[in-house]
């Protein structure tokens, strides 16, 4: 799949005390090029809200991903769906969704996880915590190294938990593609600045990596 690189905004209404719809506006306005519906309040999911996002994304020309249920994303015509280590079958949910819709995998820090994601149809991976996460802050701690070797798959490498601009650059350089990243963005004080500043230091630490790259293929 062609993918973009940057930021993929976590959008938890479990965390926040209200749709935060202005927040959703500004982070999509000044980066973010993916953003994932996550919702644990026993009231979820929230179609209206789905919808409210939906609209949000494709203004943007960004694209909507929702978490764990990949046919509540079918039904809300979600451009994909994020599955964790129990949410059903990769295969199933590409059957179900087409040949179209991203799929993403959480693989924690397991290569092996991820090798057998993208073999069920899975089209991007995601490890982590890399990070103290206040989202996931049980989440067992996954190794830099695993993004670098996951880029043999040839499926856009995720990094998540606990990112935020000044520790992303390292996972970039690491081998990560786009930095999943939630309360840096929603919980800042400005979303729109902090998105910003998130998106910058991605875009840098992307040109010097593939300025290392080029060099490395020179020498």
């Amino acid at each position: 799949m062609s993918a973009p690189h940057g930021v993929y905004a976590i959008y938890d209404r479990t965390t926040l005390a209200d749709d935060a719809l202005d927040r959703v506006d500004a982070v999509l306005a000044h980066g973010a090029r993916w953003l994932q519906y996550r919702d644990k309040r026993p009231q979820a999911p929230d179609k209206a809200l789905i919808a409210a996002l939906a609209a949000r994304t494709r203004a943007h020309d960004a694209r909507l991903i929702i978490n764990d249920d990949w046919r509540l994303a079918a039904a809300c015509g979600a451009d994909g769906v994020h599955l964790g280590q129990s949410d059903g079958s990769i295969a199933a949910a590409r059957a179900g969704l087409g040949p179209e819709a991203i799929i993403g995998v959480s693989c924690s820090g397991e290569l092996e996880r991820a090798r057998r994601g993208v073999a069920e149809g899975a089209s991007y991976v995601s490890f982590g915590r890399f990070f103290a996460s206040r989202t996931k802050p049980d989440a067992p701690p996954a190794d830099p190294a695993v993004l670098g070797a996951a880029r043999a798959l040839g499926v856009p490498v995720v990094a998540i938990g606990g990112i935020d601009a000044h520790n992303a650059p390292r996972l970039i350089a690491a081998g990560a593609d786009l930095v999943a990243v939630a309360g840096a963005l929603f919980a800042a004080a400005d979303s729109a600045a902090a998105t910003r500043e998130l998106a910058a230091a991605v875009a840098a630490a992307r040109r010097s990596s593939d300025i290392h790259l080029l060099q490395e293929s020179r020498s």
